[in-house]
């Protein structure tokens, strides 16, 4: 085990898309996520969510389901062609059970009705778009923890029972630390 600083360097700036015909009304919610370091694309119709989604990468589609011109299924429906492993969460007033089997059917992620908090988009953000990234920030903080005490125990052992123990913690991180591939542990 080499001895030095550990940093942990995990920077992400995830891009959405939000398609609405009353965009306008959820603008709080945009600079919610602006001000959280997401870029944020906008339009009002699904035409043209698919136009954008054929010219420009995103990360997470935000859809509507009732808007002039084609629904939220149909623009559903030819965004998870164009990729369909994008998740694309549905926000709608529409609270028709159908309309959500519908949904769950056509392989929606996520389905959320209006009003909807800033707060709960900003969970659903994190949910399909930072969720690794928390994971391995917690397990590098983790690591950084326990790595100081496996130092110590290094230093101090002298039982065997202490080696066995310092043997089974380092197995356990190289376990762990194999899951987590870009956890962001650089030695400097």
């Amino acid at each position: 085990m080499r001895r030095g600083s550990t940093t942990i360097c995990i920077s992400v700036k995830h891009t959405i898309l939000w398609v609405d015909d009353e965009i306008e009304l959820l603008e709080p919610h945009i600079q919610v996520l602006r001000s959280r370091g997401y870029s944020v694309e906008t339009v009002t119709t699904g035409e043209d969510a698919i136009e954008l989604a054929r010219q420009r990468w995103f990360d997470l589609i935000f859809l509507d389901e009732m808007m002039v011109g084609m629904s939220g299924l149909e623009t559903l429906q030819q965004l998870k062609r164009l990729d369909p492993h994008r998740p694309i969460i549905m926000v709608t007033k529409n609270e028709q059970e159908s309309l959500m089997d519908e949904a769950i059917g056509q392989s929606i992620d996520d389905y959320l009705t209006k009003p909807v908090s800033p707060s709960q988009i900003l969970a659903a953000c994190k949910k399909f778009l930072d969720a690794r990234m928390l994971q391995q920030q917690h397990v590098a903080r983790q690591y950084l923890k326990d790595f100081s005490q496996l130092d110590e125990l290094i230093n101090s052992a002298v039982r065997w029972e202490e080696w066995v123990e310092l043997y089974r913690a380092l197995v356990q991180w190289s376990l762990e630390l194999d899951v987590h591939t870009d956890v962001g542990l650089e030695q400097t």
